[in-house]
């Protein structure tokens, strides 16, 4: 758990954040892997990005880092 000031709301919607992100990223066609509670990783054009659903947080070579699920998923589908 992190230090945020509302644990107990984070311990509500980690579960819910890290399976609707997991489902969405494996529909466009990526094999994601989860470190089980918080954290969601995968290859895009050969170098691993990952994925933080709680803070949003995405992080990788081949992206630019940013916050927001919808940002990540737009420079996603910009280059398909």
């Amino acid at each position: 758990m992190s230090n945020r000031l509302n644990q107990e709301r984070e311990e509500n919607l980690q579960p819910q954040r890290m399976e609707s992100c997991q489902k969405k990223l494996e529909e466009m066609g990526f094999d994601v892997k989860s470190d089980g509670s918080t954290l969601l990783s995968f290859v895009y054009k050969g170098k691993q990005v990952q994925f933080w659903p709680y803070s949003g947080w995405h992080s990788g070579a081949t992206i630019r880092d940013g916050r927001g699920f919808k940002h990540l998923i737009d420079q996603l589908e910009e280059e398909r």
